[in-house]
């Protein structure tokens, strides 16, 4: 059979790669899965761009956010068969350090993050550890079931604010994560403004019912001031990665908010302290998921609430992961790129 990979060679340079050879058998503990889609997210950017060679190392396959079928199973693997459709949690902790000792696996010092730290899921077979794969139902389409990690994280970051149904939460940014987290936050009940300088993005959001306002609009601040009664919002989730982002955030907050971080800044960022201290504010990281973080986000999923096919913007072949990356790159008229890990020509996976 021919397996195809696409690695990361170096800044903005993939590789498309075939091998000709009979499948091995995953070694024990393992599963080898047919990878159906494969997402590409902000941190897989960072690697394109040549930002985490430090941390990747070349030539590399990444990727992380993935759905497919399991093909083969370890002997000593029970659990799965063939054809079981799946995604996957790519942490791998230690399970010996403080933060696994103390019930934080997910963020392990000595963490394995699949698609970074190891091979990740932009190849058509794709071998991992069984403890891994998170079960799908089979009634949930695959292109949607690759939005599962990122969905996780919206469902994390929702847990790690103890929203409360009665909570006015501004959302700063709204590229895919930004959204995935205004409408888990919506699920909970909250009443909540996104705030996203990018026209397209601002209106993805208002076709799923999302109130969206512009920074750079100067009746912004007047909104915000009407919508929370002057009192301002009792949670914001920084999501932009911008320094702009975390003043937005950072300023709208009211007494004793609660400023949730979940973009990551490739630089230190300035903050107002003395607003932290005026008003008690509290700041609250927010990294990763769980795996009920991940169970919780495939029921969501599957059962329509969060409307992945209105988030996918494209599906591109293997063989056109480079453009995939480009669109994503460019910012125009995207939000949600996926990979089709199986076909040269996108032909539907599910």
């Amino acid at each position: 059979m021919i397996s195809r990979r696409v690695a990361y060679t170096e800044a903005r340079t993939l590789t498309l790669e075939s091998a000709n050879g009979a499948a091995s058998t995953p070694p024990p503990g393992h599963v080898t899965i047919d990878v159906a889609y494969t997402g590409i997210c902000g941190t897989d950017l960072h690697i394109y761009h040549g930002d985490m060679d430090a941390r990747v190392d070349p030539p590399c396959v990444i990727g992380h956010e993935m759905s497919g079928r399991v093909a083969e199973a370890a002997p000593d693997v029970a659990a799965w068969r063939t054809g079981d459709p799946v995604t996957v949690m790519p942490l791998v902790p230690c399970g010996q350090c403080p933060a696994c000792r103390s019930g934080h696996r997910h963020i392990c010092h000595r963490l394995v993050f699949l698609g970074i730290d190891a091979a990740g899921s932009l190849q058509s077979r794709w071998t991992v550890p069984a403890d891994t794969l998170i079960r799908l139902p089979g009634s949930l389409r695959l292109d949607h079931a690759a939005l599962a990690e990122p969905t996780a994280v919206a469902v994390h970051d929702v847990r790690r604010a103890a929203l409360q149904p009665q909570d006015k939460a501004l959302v700063v940014g709204g590229g895919p994560i930004g959204l995935l987290i205004a409408l888990v936050a919506r699920l909970r009940g909250s009443d909540l403004v996104l705030m996203e300088p990018d026209a397209y993005r601002r209106g993805v959001a208002e076709t799923l019912g999302l109130t969206a306002v512009d920074p750079g609009d100067a009746r912004t601040e007047q909104t915000i001031a009407d919508w929370t009664d002057g009192a301002g919002a009792d949670v914001a989730f920084e999501v932009s990665g911008a320094a702009a982002g975390v003043t937005a955030a950072v300023d709208a907050l009211a007494t004793r908010g609660r400023l949730v971080q979940v973009a990551i800044h490739p630089a230190p960022r300035e903050v107002s302290l003395h607003r932290f201290f005026w008003r008690e504010l509290t700041l609250i990281g927010a990294r990763l998921y769980d795996r009920d973080d991940f169970e919780t986000a495939v029921r969501l999923l599957a059962e329509g609430r969060i409307p992945a096919q209105r988030l996918i913007s494209r599906i591109e072949p293997l063989d056109r992961a480079t453009q995939a990356f480009e669109a994503l790159e460019s910012g125009a008229g995207v939000m949600k790129v996926l990979i089709d890990c199986q076909s040269d020509t996108g032909a539907d996976a599910r």
